[in-house]
């Protein structure tokens, strides 16, 4: 059997990681490991003794290379001292590796521990005659001493790894991290060592958590609310959490959550007003909404008290979509720590996000946000992810269905999160893992996670009976006595507070109730926040399209010069020094600007007028379709961390910040991010760009329920501006459409623009309306691919000089206006088209006209426009989109045209036929649909 298990066990020669633990025992003390493994480890260090430290890389590589080669064999020392001790570190090691899987983590004792042979000590030949035989305990720091024996080393591993706290950390790769979890888990055996007053914080927060549950189940009978009954240790988690970063400099706490327990944590942690939630059960609105949103979802902001001062709380809003809220949270926060000192920003401001079992694993945005959690342009520092844990997500009747992994948490070993599962029944512990937890994200600046296993009193609300799918579990649960009557109980018996204490701490948060007051409350008033963002000059701002965005001819000029100047002895490719050498042109005004220059030069003039900009997607230094170049790339560096150089950085002393970030491949995640960068920081340009309109829609979630509707539901203003390539050339289904129709059927309450420029001037004028006005709403921009260097697209540098957006473009050529019969209108690039058949074809009796913007829809701008053809007859709108989707039928539904018909015009429609797909494969059909479209536009149209 031994044999078997040294040629199979994951902690044996063959595995790597097990080897390197056997070097960090070496490194503690050659001692303790056999005289054949110190004498390898000597020679790979090419020096005996372990007198400093060397880098892991070379030694890691080594084990990995004996890896390849087969298990791995210890030679035999000629004595069984050294097998003895070697087993014993091997054993430590195992309680690193595989003591959470005996953890007493589960308050209700449904799921039987499994024999995990790797912690037997016989598995490694140990025997009973062993236990008092003394042994190194390597770089285990559960003893106070280098020996001890067998008996005390397995009881200090159990201790320490197999009580109400199991830690997986032993994926790490750094050993750095894996030491300092070491360092302070091991010698106080994983168990917190708490002084009175802060055992009796810890009883007070689970009264005032059980409390107001129970408080709110007999005053709004019935009601939803999320219960956080059987979870109230999560409130303890969050007041220490609060606490320990208040300490360490932490002056901003962006908290994310669905809505399990989301009233509790309003209430208790950031201190709103009892009467204020009353009032919401009540149905009394504390604001004018046109929408408003259910109780369970709002957000809350506040100052609490810490010991290291006050701390700003944000509860940030969240959809019934559970996880989604959680790029939101990092995008805000790491708004408010682009407005701090770098070196001191990520510790000062923390995002804390708590998770639901079921959702946590279930939902891929996470495994999104923890992909881009190192990133530059994404990177917070890490997250503090806390799981409330209660063992059934929604309705799942059996566990195998729950999920593929043992724990709801292990996706976050992907990031190489450390992950603290905890006793939710052991609110000591969870203050312990929660200290530990905050205390090593300041020290890493990378997530961590603690998992409180708890249990769901109720069913997933308060109307639901869970006993139906789960008698088992709900029997355990009318079993137990709560959270708070099992700790009061402990300290009663400790001698920490006298008998009758418990009750009497119950009886005075229900007076306070009654008043609708806090007992406890932690918010402090008039506190003066440095970096705190007014947004007072955006509030109640009547929405206008009127907007001089112009800039100077000086102005132009020397813009296009700061974008052109490249620096002495960097070298550009071929290509892009063509395009430079295009824009020094388009500066002079030589030749007629294109997209990519309008572009730039509105990022250029905003950053030079104090208005800063991120852009931030896939491929967006660049631009997928080789437009933009805001990023430039110097082709003889030698380092792909260098030879970069952004000329928007570089417009003029003081200047405000361009950020420009190549993001994941990832939509939800990082829409939901910028989204919640862009709802913090009102003073910045916001642009999230799509590598194609079509790919938006695996944001769509985000689009839906904060992006359209944020300012509807919770009064969320939010200027973030999405660009999305649109247009039909043959791309295929997933490369044509960014389904415009979705963006138009959310088109309500002038909740955002919808708006499909067509020249380099009007994307510029666009881009600079969006901050130059007072009004932050959301802005949906349909961008061109073929338009980029179409030629017409281009604009002279007289358009820049001059005036705005233009919301419709009407006929640009010299028509007799009694002549034309029929006036087509449309949107985007197949407005180029129409024009080149209309100028092939010698035709003058059709007037072409444009809808640049499509909702707020541009009436006025639109009657102006035809006002010079009022004789003509039929009024035709054109699409290259398929009938049932694009513009259409939003535009009848709308009844925008209605104004214009009457007097015995039409009106028609020209488009694709009706497809459950947005464009065809075929190229060759594509090119037939697209003739087709053209040409009945001008041709005979029969009425539907």
């Amino acid at each position: 059997m031994y044999k078997e298990f040294q040629d199979t066990t994951v902690l044996f020669g063959a595995n790597a990681p097990f080897v390197e633990e056997l070097y960090e025992h070496y490194l503690v003390d050659p001692q303790s490991v056999p005289e054949e493994w110190r004498r390898y480890f000597d020679a790979l260090r090419q020096g005996p003794g372990p007198e400093q430290e060397v880098p892991h890389a070379p030694i890691r590589a080594a084990f990995e290379q004996m890896a390849k080669m087969g298990p791995v064999r210890f030679v035999k020392t000629g004595t069984d001292d050294g097998q003895r001790q070697v087993g014993v570190l091997q054993l430590i090691n195992a309680h690193r590796f595989l003591g959470h899987r005996v953890a007493d983590i589960d308050p209700l004792k449904l799921h039987e521990k499994p024999r995990v042979e790797e912690l037997e000590p016989a598995t490694y030949g140990l025997t009973e005659a062993d236990l008092n035989r003394e042994f190194n305990v390597g770089s285990f720091r559960g003893l106070e001493k280098q020996t001890a024996t067998l008996r005390e080393i397995l009881d200090a591993l159990r201790q320490t790894y197999c009580r109400t706290v199991g830690v997986e950390y032993m994926y790490i790769t750094d050993t750095a991290q894996k030491r300092w979890l070491q360092a302070r888990f091991e010698p106080v055996h994983g168990k917190a060592k708490l002084t009175v007053d802060q055992q009796k914080r810890i009883l007070e927060r689970l009264t005032a958590a059980e409390t107001l549950e129970r408080y709110l189940h007999t005053r709004y009978v019935g009601q939803k609310r999320f219960s956080l009954e059987g979870g109230e240790s999560a409130i303890v988690a969050l007041d220490e959490a609060i606490r320990v970063a208040g300490r360490h400099g932490a002056q901003e706490i962006v908290i994310g959550m669905a809505h399990r327990g989301r009233l509790n944590v309003l209430v208790n942690v950031l201190g709103k007003p009892p009467a204020m939630l009353f009032a919401e059960f009540e149905g009394k609105k504390a604001e004018e909404l046109t929408a408003g949103d259910v109780k369970y979802h709002m957000g809350f902001s506040s100052d609490v008290l810490t010991p290291g001062g006050p701390v700003h709380l944000s509860l940030m809003f969240n959809p019934s979509h559970l996880e989604i809220v959680n790029p939101v949270v990092l995008g805000s926060a790491y708004a408010r720590q682009q407005r701090r000192d770098p070196a001191e920003a990520k510790d000062q401001v923390v995002p804390i996000i708590i998770h639901g079992d079921a959702a946590v694993a279930g939902q891929g945005v996470n495994q999104e946000v923890l992909n881009f959690a190192q990133t530059r342009g994404y990177g917070v520092g890490g997250a503090v992810h806390i799981v409330i844990n209660n063992q059934i997500g929604f309705t799942t009747s059996d566990p195998r269905d729950l999920r593929s992994s043992t724990y709801c948490t292990d996706v976050f070993k992907m990031a190489e999160s450390p992950i603290f599962h905890v006793n939710g029944d052991d609110p000591e512990a969870v203050a312990f893992v929660m200290q530990l937890a905050m205390e090593f994200r300041k020290e890493f600046k990378k997530d961590v996670v603690v998992d409180i296993v708890c249990f769901r009193k109720l069913g997933h609300n308060e109307q639901d009976e869970p006993a139906v799918t789960q008698p088992l579990m709900y029997r355990r649960i009318r079993q137990h006595p709560g959270t708070r009557k099992l700790y009061a109980d402990h300290l009663v018996q400790s001698g920490v507070i006298a008998s009758d204490d418990p009750e009497r701490y119950i009886q005075e948060y229900r007076e306070h109730l009654d008043r609708g007051e806090l007992l406890y409350n932690p918010v402090v008033a008039n506190v003066v926040r440095k970096h705190a963002i007014d947004w007072t000059p955006f509030i109640g701002q009547e929405y206008t399209d009127e907007c001089d965005t112009s800039i100077p001819a000086p102005e132009y000029r020397r813009l296009a010069e700061r974008l052109t100047t490249i620096p002495e002895g960097f070298v550009l490719h071929s290509r892009v020094q063509k395009i430079i050498e295009d824009r020094r042109a388009m500066g002079l005004g030589e030749i007629p600007a294109d997209w990519g220059f309008g572009e730039n030069l509105a990022y250029a003039s905003l950053v030079a007028q104090g208005f800063g900009v991120r852009l931030s997607g896939e491929d967006v230094g660049r631009g997928t379709f080789f437009h933009r170049h805001a990023v430039l790339h110097d082709q003889n560096r030698e380092r792909r961390d260098e030879g970069t150089y952004v000329p928007l950085q570089n417009i003029q002393e003081g200047q405000a910040p361009f950020y420009v970030y190549d993001s994941t491949l990832s939509e939800e995640g990082t829409l939901g991010f910028d989204y919640g960068y862009a709802i913090t920081e009102p003073n910045q340009l916001t642009i999230w760009e799509a590598q194609f309109g079509d790919f938006a829609n695996g944001a769509q979630v985000v689009i839906d329920q904060f992006i359209a509707s944020g300012e509807a539901k919770w009064g969320r203003l939010c200027g973030l501006t999405l660009l999305l390539p649109h247009g039909y050339e043959g791309q295929g289904p997933e490369h044509s459409s960014a389904r415009i129709e979705r963006y138009l059927q959310l088109s309500a309450e002038r909740n955002w623009q919808v708006c499909v420029p067509t020249t380099a001037a009007q994307i510029f004028h666009l881009l600079r309306r969006q901050m130059l006005r007072r009004v932050r709403k959301p802005l949906v921009v349909f961008t061109p691919k073929s338009l980029l260097r179409l030629k017409e697209a281009g604009s002279p540098m007289e358009d820049f000089l001059h005036g705005g957006y233009r919301t419709v473009i009407g006929e640009v050529e010299e028509l007799a206006p009694k002549k034309v019969k029929r006036v087509l209108l449309c949107q985007g690039k197949i407005y180029y088209e129409l024009l080149a058949y209309r100028r092939e074809k010698g035709i003058d009796d059709t007037a072409i006209i444009r809808l640049e913007q499509l909702y707020p829809f541009p009436a006025e701008a639109l009657n102006a426009a035809l006002k010079p053809f009022a004789q003509a007859k039929e009024l035709v709108w054109v699409q290259e989109e398929p009938r049932n989707q694009g513009v259409w039928y939003w535009l009848l539904s709308r009844q925008h045209l209605k104004n214009e018909l009457g007097r015995g015009r039409r009106l028609l429609l020209v488009a694709r036929p009706a497809s459950s797909s947005p464009a065809v494969g075929y190229l060759a059909k594509h090119v037939a649909q697209q003739k087709a479209v053209i040409e009945g536009a001008f041709g005979p149209i029969e009425a539907d």
